[in-house]
């Protein structure tokens, strides 16, 4: 059986340990540097627990010997010295970031590695980018590649009509930093909170607009090849607008620190939650101008006993897809790794791509 080292005890940690545990293919250690986070969860997980600050190399390379693959669902500043670790001791690297400058870095350690290292492959990014990707192979020339996801509450009460249901600290790195997205066959950046619209599925209406991160490593791949491509959040409407009255009239954009602590005292969690994933491609085949989209929207379910968000099932199932196929090398197993080189139907076969599917 394969060993997998799961860095951080949070929303995703807990779930992918109990994902990969259930198979019996896997013996998963699950750590974290906060005591109390790893006993409130014991229950949860057959996992064993391990405390370790991974900001300190040393413990943490000692506790990562020996593994086969690790996973970081740690926040995204943490992980370019994770994936050195990794590195170190000849172990796949895997995580969940957004964060565009993190993955960067990451792609330069995984220069020359002898293991795999695959960052960005939970939901946006990671699934979406390779629902996208099989769009663009069915066309001739693509127009318009557009990536729109969100994780929304099912019941939304308050005014920015949204709950937390993951990283706050990733939530408000996509709200400010600047976007990728390729225009007139050229890769540019775009401003955060731009370039709103709104859209319907099954008679629901959202709106959408420019946030970082989520178009992972198409614009790498598809430069010159696309005419345009871009990625946006869905909300429901109305958040947008007061997002930029925090974030611009109130210049909270400036203060990162007391935006999280506004988010996380007044916007409560929720587990009532549905992802909603739309890919849309415009382009020509055989002469012909025609579009095709993907949508899924994905709810909580039971697995291993207990009932998970969607969020935490889409995120966990991203990156424990991608070192399943890694590790069974339906992937190749050295250096760096685009979520573009794995097909959608061997995504949606895979034991834990299956919770995507529509059927499940």
């Amino acid at each position: 059986m394969k060993k997998i080292l799961i860095l951080g005890a949070g929303k995703i940690g807990r779930i992918a340990s109990v994902m990969l545990n259930v198979t019996g293919d896997y013996v998963v250690t699950l750590a974290d540097a906060n005591c109390d986070m790893l006993e409130l969860f014991a229950d949860e997980t057959a996992a064993t627990l391990v405390k370790v600050d991974v900001t300190d190399e040393a413990a943490l390379t000692e506790v990562a010997r020996g593994h086969d693959a690790i996973l970081s669902t740690c926040p995204f500043y943490l992980n370019v010295a994770i994936a050195r670790v990794a590195r170190s001791v000849g172990a796949a690297y895997f995580d969940v970031t957004e964060d565009v400058e993190t993955t960067r870095a990451i792609r330069d350690i995984a220069n020359g590695a002898s293991s795999a290292f695959v960052p960005q492959c939970g939901l946006a990014p990671g699934f979406i980018s390779i629902a996208a990707h099989d769009l663009f192979k069915r066309f001739d020339r693509v127009d318009k590649l557009r990536l729109r996801v969100g994780a929304l509450p099912q019941n939304p009460t308050n005014r920015l009509k949204y709950n937390l249901t993951w990283s706050t600290d990733g939530l408000i790195n996509e709200y400010l930093n600047p976007c990728e997205a390729i225009v007139n066959g050229k890769r540019v950046e775009v401003l955060p909170l731009e370039g709103y619209e709104r859209f319907s599925i099954d008679g629901t209406e959202y709106e959408a607009f420019n946030t970082s991160g989520g178009v992972g490593a198409l614009c790498d791949m598809l430069e010159g090849k696309v005419a345009n491509l871009d990625y946006k959040t869905v909300r429901y409407p109305g958040h947008q607008e007061i997002l930029k009255i925090l974030i611009e009239d109130l210049r909270l954009g400036e203060r990162p620190d007391m935006m999280k602590d506004i988010f996380e005292n007044a916007l409560p969690v929720t587990q009532q939650d549905v992802i909603v994933i739309f890919a849309d491609a415009v382009g020509t085949r055989n002469g012909v101008l025609c579009e095709e989209n993907f949508v899924r929207k994905v709810h909580g379910t039971e697995i291993g006993g207990q009932k998970w968000s969607a969020i935490q099932i889409t995120t966990s199932a991203g990156v424990c897809t991608l070192m399943d196929m890694v590790l069974t090398s339906e992937l190749p197993g050295v250096g760096y790794v685009r979520q573009e080189q794995v097909s959608l139907d061997d995504f949606l076969a895979n034991r834990f791509g299956r919770y995507f599917s529509p059927t499940h």
